[in-house]
Order: structure tokens, then sequence, then C-alpha cells
């Protein structure tokens, strides 16, 4: 595959994150509820941030380790974003966020079907995992409305800031 992915869905457009998508992540990131749901979205967040994370996505894409998609509506606003990274061994992590206007209207769930289908199909996966903290259970309800089934709570697994946290873990294998 020489040119990333692009995947339409009824209401959304997925696709490479670009330069121009930068403004509208840090400032859908500001809100500091996307660092206490996630274990990997700093807060405050920052340009730099952002910065880092285009890079560190197009180093996946070169690489064919990871594959980070920009959720679009259909005018190819950025409103989210969502990724499948290879973790070995015919595995994958599927991680996302959606900016907060665009809560529960089941984007991410729309994407997530698309992606697992483009993971399975696409790439090969013989499996796809994602973690939740406890604490965020919307999260766990998008992973079981896409098939996965809660395969185990991982207890203090994740160390944020001084604080160790638990983390549930949610997985789907080819059919």
């Amino acid at each position: 595959m020489k040119e990333f992915p692009r995947i339409e869905t009824e209401r959304l457009i997925l696709s490479q994150l670009k330069e121009e998508d930068l403004p509208f992540i840090v400032d859908y990131l500001q809100d500091k509820i996307f660092s206490d749901l996630t274990s990997n979205i700093p807060y405050p967040y920052q340009k730099e941030d952002a910065e880092i994370w285009l890079k560190m996505s197009k180093e996946g894409f070169e690489t064919r380790k990871g594959f980070t998609f920009a959720i679009r509506d259909k005018e190819e606003k950025i409103i989210g974003a969502i990724g499948l990274h290879d973790r070995e061994d015919r595995k994958a992590e599927l991680g996302y966020w959606i900016a907060k206007p665009f809560w529960n209207n089941g984007f991410v769930t729309e994407a997530a079907k698309v992606i697992l289908d483009f993971g399975f199909k696409e790439l090969y996966f013989n499996k796809i995992f994602a973690t939740h903290f406890p604490h965020n259970p919307a999260s766990g309800k998008i992973m079981e409305k896409i098939g996965m089934q809660k395969e185990s709570v991982l207890k203090q697994h994740i160390k944020k800031g001084e604080e160790y946290y638990d983390i549930v873990m949610y997985s789907i294998v080819k059919k």
C-alpha cells in the first residue's frame, strides 16, 4: 500500500492526518477530560504534542506499524481520530478519541466498525484489542457495540503521573 487509505462510511471520511488538522486537534484536546479518560493524551495539550503525534503517525504508516486515521465529517473537517497499531504476532491495538461536541452520536462506533474490517481484511491481523479505564465505561460500550468481548481487567497496568490505574481489555479475533 503506497498511499494512505481513505475510507468512507455513511456519515464519515477516515483519512490521513494533515498539518492543517493540528489547530483543531489542539483546540479539541484542551479539555482535561481527554487526559483523564485516556492513557496517552497529556494535559494541557500543546501544539508540540500534536506535532509529535503527527510525526509518529506518518512514521507509523511508513513502517507499516500504525495506521492513524483522522475521523472527518462529510465536509472533511476533523472531529476525532482512530488508529490501529501493530503489536507484533498479527495483533493490533485499537485506539480512538472524538471531540466533545460530537460525543453520543455513534461516530466512533461507525468508524471503529470499518477500521476493524480494514484491520482484518487489508492488514491481515488475527486479533484486535482495545483498553479503557474503568472510569470510562462509555469506551467499553463502544467496544461491545463493535463486537469486542471483555477479556480481562489488568490491575495497576498503566502509570500516569504518580498513580497506577487498572485498565479493562476487550478484543475480537478474525472470524
